[in-house]
């Protein structure tokens, strides 16, 4: 059989592919050149069938989902950010590790039309009381921690005005202090009260400004719309300013529950 020179072509087929590495005609070469003419000539009734077949193949393989409450709960850490625990720096609020009952409540109140989000309400409206406990029971467990305060600079005059509002309380105008429901230290009293530190400024701002125009409710009696309805306009600034300022103590977790009655009458907190 005579050699080939390099400028030959093989009676109908392909050009050849010289390899100039071992100076021969390599078979891998002329696979390679009949390949790429099939693919010249691939009508595009081939190129469908091959993407309906590589379809059909992707979706009879079985999806490994987790049929976990993390999973199911991911839509959450949307707005609420990972694990619930959503950083100050925005609007939305942490849940990880707040009271299970405190979640349990606003999950409620949502579904049952006491507190108004569209985006809220379309999660949770089909949801059973169980079905809430159990996502209220997992973020209560979420044990993260916190970041470092979000205002970090205020007038002093205005932050003394809020702490003794916070701490103290105002008797004349029937204002209980914020520390004897959610606790000394502000981190919340279980079974349902919750701490207001490591919130963001606006956030608390809007959940005051919330309840003194009644767009937020809890169960009746709805001590905190009594309450915010007796604050002024420039005390829920400071309020939420000096909360905002605070930074959180080494034991975040709330308080257990306590026996002394309450400053007023409360249809949650400790339910």
């Amino acid at each position: 059989m005579s050699k080939l020179s390099n400028t030959s072509v093989l009676p109908n087929r392909a050009p050849a592919i010289w390899h100039p590495a071992f100076r021969r005609w390599t078979v891998a070469g002329v696979q390679l050149a009949l390949l790429f003419a099939a693919a010249t000539v691939l009508t595009p009734s081939h190129a469908a069938g091959a993407t309906t077949a590589a379809a059909a193949a992707a979706a009879a393989t079985p999806r490994t989902v987790p049929d976990t409450i993390a999973q199911r709960v991911l839509a959450c850490t949307v707005c609420h950010g990972k694990d619930g625990r959503a950083t100050n720096a925005g609007y939305f609020p942490r849940i990880a590790g707040k009271p299970a009952g405190y979640l349990y409540n606003q999950l409620r109140n949502f579904r049952d039309g006491r507190r108004t989000n569209p985006a809220m309400l379309h999660l949770v409206d089909h949801l059973s009381d169980a079905y809430l406990r159990e996502m209220a029971d997992y973020f209560a467990s979420q044990d993260l921690p916190y970041p470092p305060p979000q205002t970090a600079t205020a007038p002093a005059a205005v932050l003394q005005r809020a702490q003794a509002l916070v701490q103290h309380g105002d008797t004349q105008r029937q204002i209980p202090a914020c520390a004897q429901c959610h606790g000394s230290a502000m981190t919340g009293v279980l079974p349902a009260f919750p701490g207001l530190l490591g919130l963001p400024r606006d956030y608390l701002i809007g959940q005051l400004g919330a309840w003194q125009t009644d767009k937020r409710h809890a169960a009746a009696p709805d001590c905190m719309g009594q309450i915010a309805k007796r604050l002024t306009v420039d005390e829920v600034s400071a309020i939420a300013t000096w909360l905002s300022s605070q930074t959180l103590p080494t034991q975040a977790h709330a308080a257990a529950a306590s026996t002394t009655p309450l400053p007023v009458e409360c249809g949650s907190g400790r339910q």
